[in-house]
């Protein structure tokens, strides 16, 4: 019985054979200075077949919690095992990352809106284009890790396209109780290579500027379910998180913003579900004298909620997905078949 051939993963300037693992800087530009602006990369390209996955984080730079999941499956996990190629690539926005600021610092670009990018196009362009030529065309499938802005927070959640058969089985084999659908916005690293053949997802967890050890264990959870699910780790098994709820065909979603200047009581946390006219926050002066009372438009979740607890007029306070069906959330067993679930607040 024949057995599949083993390739080498290559890029410009290098390849890395089967059963080696590459740690290296790959140049995607360059500064005033003329010095080179390099990502760090790790392949790890396994003795047996299987699929080429990569894994992405601080495409904006402040986003930190992504890093330490990427680090520590290439650099802490055994490898032996592999079947097939893991493409590692903790920071994508190197500027923005030491500098410490979401976007890229030439001209303030997002690195997220870029892809898959242009030769000879704008910086931001430029960089988008080396990484995914080299780093994500030779992909199968991608997990690109994010975190909320800076003095936000976010629930723990997979973002993907599910309407695309194969991005919604990884989006599944992820383990999440929450799976937002949606293809995304034009030039998203998960957006683009979806359309491109390769299925990718964004995981959503916590907040900028900091690393949050719980999420950051639930994401390795998450991790090591993709590979027991496509095989790249056959001595692992697909994660179940005990329930599911799939977030799609909302008519509305938005960030509520503050009307009054002052100091924010937030009454609720990231992931709660909101009744219409609940009261979600307080908005105060320093005396507690004038109050501001912000209620829900609509029954929703709180996907997003502020972590600073001081806004001006017009700062956005909490992220509202609106849930069409006020009184019922789509759950999926074990079997991944939906069945409507009355909610109780016990899950």
């Amino acid at each position: 019985m024949a057995t599949e051939e083993v390739e080498a993963f290559t890029f410009d300037g290098g390849r890395v054979e089967p059963g080696e693992t590459a740690e290296f800087r790959f140049a995607v530009s360059e500064t005033y200075l003329g010095d080179p602006v390099r990502i760090p990369v790790t392949v790890i390209n396994g003795s047996r077949a299987g699929p080429t996955v990569f894994l992405s984080a601080a495409i904006h730079g402040d986003e930190l919690n992504g890093i330490e999941v990427v680090r520590e499956i290439a650099q802490e996990w055994e490898h032996d095992e592999v079947c097939g190629t893991i493409v590692c690539l903790p920071v994508l926005n190197v500027q923005g990352f030491t500098t410490q600021q979401r976007y890229l610092p030439i001209y303030e670009r997002d690195l997220n809106r870029a892809f898959p990018g242009k030769a000879d196009s704008t910086s931001s362009n430029r960089i988008a284009h080396r990484i995914y030529r080299n780093f994500i065309e030779p992909c199968d499938l991608g997990l690109d890790f994010h975190t909320s802005t800076r003095g936000r927070t976010n629930m723990f959640h997979v973002r993907a396209d599910m309407d695309n058969e194969e991005t919604a089985r990884l989006a599944r084999a992820f383990g999440t109780n929450l799976i937002i659908t949606g293809e995304g916005s034009s030039g998203m690293l998960r957006r683009e290579a979806t359309e491109d053949g390769i299925p990718t997802i964004t995981l959503e967890m916590g907040e900028a500027h900091r690393f949050e050890r719980g999420l950051i264990d639930h994401a390795l959870e998450g991790v090591r379910s993709v590979f027991a699910e496509y095989g790249i780790y056959q001595q692992e098994t697909v994660r179940w998180p005990g329930w599911r709820t799939i977030v799609e065909g909302w008519s509305e979603k938005t960030w509520l913003r503050a009307d009054a200047g002052g100091i924010v009581e937030m009454l609720y946390e990231r992931g709660d579900l909101v009744h219409e006219g609940e009261t979600i926050c307080r908005i105060t002066n320093p005396f507690k004298t004038d109050e501001t009372v912000v209620e829900a438009p609509f029954t929703g979740l709180l996907v997003g909620v502020l972590e600073n607890p001081v806004v001006y007029p017009g700062n956005p306070l909490c992220h509202f997905i609106k849930v069409d069906e006020p009184q019922e959330r789509i759950i999926e067993d074990r079997t991944g078949r939906p069945h409507v679930e009355t909610s109780s607040g016990e899950e």
